[in-house]
């Protein structure tokens, strides 16, 4: 079953560095069609990280959901695939999008990788999230969002807010 009788809160990861701009706001035209009461953090530039390659922009999305995790990757999948991305094709190269669950709820599911290890390896995932969700509490580590930002060792990673959005 893929509908679930009751809405559940989950955060997306969002990225691109392949014409941003255009496959950003193509991306979340699509999740506004699929997702309720989207709410975006800022955009941020950041350099590529594991390969040479243009910046990226990084954003990270609050939404509300009918789907189970499955089917919502599945969604993601397919506007990822839309824009032209080929979907298994390395974890470290340039994207025309890039689209994560990284939260469903309080779900701790290592099967699906939720929470996504992302929130505590990348800077332009958790920077997002502690801005929209400061308060929110990581489901395994049992502390907020904010305290991991500051916490969080950002010194090699070159994170630059967007003052006017890109997209």
């Amino acid at each position: 079953m893929n509908k679930l009788s009751h809405r559940v809160e989950i955060y997306l990861s969002l990225g691109s560095n392949i014409e941003p701009e255009k496959n950003i706001r193509y991306a979340l035209r699509e999740l506004s069609k699929i997702f309720y009461d989207l709410q975006l953090s800022s955009v941020y530039q950041t350099e590529a990280v594991g390969f040479v390659g243009d910046d990226f922009f990084n954003m990270v999305i609050k939404a509300f959901s009918n789907f189970n995790p499955s089917k919502i990757i599945s969604e993601l999948h397919h506007i990822e695939r839309l824009t032209g991305r080929e979907v298994g094709t390395g974890q470290f190269n340039s994207r025309t999008l890039d689209i994560d669950l990284i939260l469903y709820d309080d779900l701790i599911n290592q099967e699906l990788n939720l929470p996504r290890d992302e929130i505590l390896e990348y800077a332009f995932v958790l920077g997002p999230l502690a801005e929209i969700n400061p308060l929110g509490v990581h489901p395994i580590e049992g502390v907020t969002y904010q305290e991991l930002w500051s916490a969080f060792d950002n010194t090699s990673s070159k994170m630059k807010k967007q003052d006017t959005l890109p997209i």
